[in-house]
This record gives C-alpha cells, sequence and structure tokens, in this order.
C-alpha cells in the first residue's frame, strides 16, 4: 500500500491500497481536478508534480520524461503523473504554481 499526500491541497491523503497503475488515474479516481492537456498521453507537462520526498519510491523516469528534463521543461524534483506509476510507498507532492486551476482552492 502506498500513501500520497497533496501539501498544497490542505494535505490532501490517497491510499492506494493495492492498486497499481498511473498516479494522475489515483488523483482522478479521488475526485481531485488535476490539469492534463494531453490526455495523459506524456506530451505535454501540464500534470507535472513537484515531489516533496518519496522520489526513492517512484519507478525511474521514462522516454517521455528524459525527453523533458533535456528540455529544461521538467526540474529534478518534478515528475509527470501520467507517466510516473503509482509508489511503493508515500509520496510527498504539490501541484505546481503554472498547473493550478483557478476554480480550486490550494493552501500554502
Amino acid at each position: 500500500m502506498s500513501r500520497i499526500v497533496i501539501e498544497n491541497l490542505y494535505n490532501r491523503t490517497l491510499d492506494s491500497g493495492n492498486r497499481s497503475g498511473k498516479v494522475i488515474e489515483l488523483i482522478h479516481e479521488n475526485g481531485i481536478d488535476w490539469m492534463h492537456a494531453c490526455g495523459k498521453k506524456g506530451r505535454c507537462t501540464s500534470c507535472k508534480m513537484i515531489v516533496v520526498s518519496g522520489m526513492e519510491n517512484l519507478d525511474a523516469p521514462n522516454e517521455r520524461e528524459l525527453f523533458y528534463k533535456k528540455q529544461g521543461r521538467l526540474k529534478e524534483d518534478e515528475r509527470l503523473c501520467c507517466q510516473t506509476d503509482i509508489p511503493e510507498g508515500d509520496l510527498r507532492i504539490r501541484v505546481a504554481e503554472i498547473n493550478k486551476f483557478p476554480h480550486l482552492d490550494y493552501s500554502e
């Protein structure tokens, strides 16, 4: 089981149970609106998450993420929710400022 905490959404906590899949799927299944302009295909960076802690619990960046890192569109502490598997262990993330929706209330 893994736990994902979204810090700037009032520490919203998501437990995966024994579920596998992508981080963005777990976020959406819990009713959280999270940007994904390319339809979760790894063709943009709109679903990026800032990893506060737990990077060691994630799978290695894939080809799409490495492409965006090389372009400078993903920082070392950022991953794409649509390309990253649900972690084995805990993960603390934040919504990037540029990817916040105007209709949601975010915390500090």
